[in-house]
């Protein structure tokens, strides 16, 4: 049943995004170009998905534990630190410039177009990428913290 149900929101969602049209990268990179041929209806479409979500998450929030699930994973950290910033900045600007976020990019993988799996490829390397930085970062912090014997 949990299978199914990852299933059913997984097809819900890739058929709103191109039912939408935020499959199509010129759809969106018009969104961002608001000093020449501006397209305002992402605008459109994630009002309605912010509308859907706090609905959902209000109706969600009044059970006491997910259906599939002991207990509700919800972040705890409200900090905003340099990461945060910077990964939201360069989600952004990759948007922009590509017109694929990673949610419109897996219903796009349908197409067989190519540049949908050139994204899709930088996107993985990408992730793999910060992985390693971030290991590469803690080892650094723990190697200096470690008092120096001779």
């Amino acid at each position: 049943m949990r299978l199914f149900a990852t299933y059913l929101v997984g097809l819900v969602f890739g058929v709103g995004i191109s039912l939408s049209g935020m499959s199509n990268p010129a759809k969106v990179v018009n969104f961002f170009d608001v000093a020449g041929t501006w397209d305002p209806s992402l605008a459109f479409v994630m009002g309605g998905a912010l509308i859907v979500t706090g609905i959902g998450y209000r109706l969600v929030f009044r059970r006491s534990a997910p259906v599939f699930e002991t207990s509700f994973q919800v972040p705890s950290s409200r900090t905003i630190d340099p990461r945060l910033i910077g990964g939201s900045a360069v989600f952004g600007v990759g948007w922009g410039i590509a017109g694929f976020c990673p949610g419109g990019a897996l219903p796009a993988l349908g197409t067989g177009q190519v540049e949908v799996l050139i994204f899709f490829v930088a996107m993985i390397a990408g992730i793999f990428l910060a992985k390693a930085m971030m290991k590469f970062n803690v080892n650094r912090l723990e190697n200096r913290a470690e008092p120096k014997t001779a």
